[in-house]
């Protein structure tokens, strides 16, 4: 069974005008009814009380915009439903600017020990074109304000390719966070998703994105800033100092089993990928009724299992473990995959050592016509069952 939960807080001050996760404006009554619900479906689906977990997550939406109230109310549900006392990494997502000294105080007290920050870009201008409400100078009292209360394992997210930007303007968002000596940093190519500001923007032909060779450009000042200073690529757009990878994340991309618990959350069971319902009245009802609050589930089978394998870990820079699939699925790769290696190895999109299977440099250009390349048909697995 899942050993990973996730939770999902879907409350904003300010919605981004590039963020396509469920999300509604903060309203208290609202997310106490909210709080109420989620309550019920972890109780129901988590059968025995503080079941051992080895991660913690809480995103959003902006988890911290609760009260304090509010906050040690879903800490409580958690530490009653897991035993958070031995999970190695309990995080939150916070906001630059939203989180007080009270807050991390309470969230430290109650197990959280890592801090997901949505940073996005050192730049106040740019950050108002994004709809993000806090400034550069939030960035700064935030961080010191985690450290000095004993949270010193924070991650920062960024954005890059952003309407207007150049790769100069780039540079100097990289060098000023990579400024800041932490453990973590996320990294994304701003893409446009439906129902968006951006994409309303974008359909109108008024956002000025830039060109797909300034965004490789950005790409590469990334990369060698992030290996300037030492913090390893450990993952497509992730990168850390050693031994601060983020456990949860590595369960998504291991194809590990995880919890998902609240409106539009995913999970992931033996067998079976869940996605819960996304409007808040819906799932508030539906999670108080049964605490089954499920917009779709989809089976799982051997195939897919199989294909997510290889999906997933050649995501990472390690790649995929051969020993771990064999031990998993109790027969080797080579059976279903050594013509699909054998054409991207000889492409030079994929590399093989006696261990791991992994994306080249190139084949990381290419992820998609790579990941194709593993699709199989329900005939191809007939001679391992």
């Amino acid at each position: 069974m899942p050993d990973s939960v996730y939770i999902h807080i879907p409350f904003c001050e300010h919605i981004c005008h590039y963020c396509d996760f469920t999300k509604f404006f903060y309203k208290e009554n609202q997310t106490d009814a909210y709080l109420e619900a989620l309550a019920n479906e972890i109780g129901i689906n988590v059968a025995e009380p503080k079941k051992y977990v080895k991660t913690i997550y809480i995103g959003g939406g902006t988890p911290t915009v609760l009260t304090l109230a509010q906050l040690e109310k879903l800490m409580s549900m958690i530490n009653e439903a897991f035993d958070v006392t031995h999970a190695e990494e309990f995080t939150i997502e916070a906001n630059p600017g939203d989180i007080d000294t009270e807050k991390i105080k309470l969230l430290k007290e109650w197990g959280v020990n890592r801090v997901s920050l949505g940073v996005q870009v050192f730049d106040n201008d740019m950050l108002k074109e994004l709809g993000r409400a806090h400034k550069v100078k939030d960035v700064y009292t935030t961080v010191s304000r985690l450290q000095q209360n004993g949270i010193e394992n924070i991650s920062i997210d960024l954005i890059y390719a952003l309407p207007n930007q150049t790769p100069n303007h780039f540079r100097k968002t990289v060098e000023e966070a990579v400024a800041f000596d932490l453990p973590h940093y996320s990294t994304y190519s701003l893409q446009i998703e439906p129902k968006t500001v951006f994409y309303q923007r974008h359909k109108k032909g008024i956002l000025n994105k830039p060109p797909e060779e300034e965004e490789v450009e950005m790409f590469h000042i990334l990369k060698d800033t992030m290996a300037q200073n030492r913090l390893n690529r450990y993952e497509v757009s992730n990168f850390s100092k050693p031994g601060f990878e983020s456990k949860h994340n590595l369960t998504y991309w291991n194809n590990d089993y995880y919890y998902g618990f609240g409106a539009g959350a995913s999970g992931y069971l033996p067998g079976r990928r869940t996605n819960n319902l996304k409007p808040l009245p819906a799932y508030i009802k539906q999670a108080n009724l049964d605490g089954k609050p499920l917009l779709q589930a989809e089976e799982i089978g051997l195939k897919e299992a199989v294909e997510e394998e290889f999906f997933l870990g050649l995501r990472k820079m390690e790649g995929v473990n051969k020993a771990q699939f064999k031990e998993r699925y109790g027969f080797s790769h080579d059976l279903v995959y050594s013509n699909a290696i054998d054409v991207l190895k000889q492409k030079g999109w994929l590399a093989e050592d006696e261990a791991w299977i992994r994306l080249t440099e190139e084949g990381l250009l290419f992820g998609n016509s790579v990941f194709a390349h593993f699709l199989i048909e329900e005939a191809d697995l007939k001679h391992v069952r």
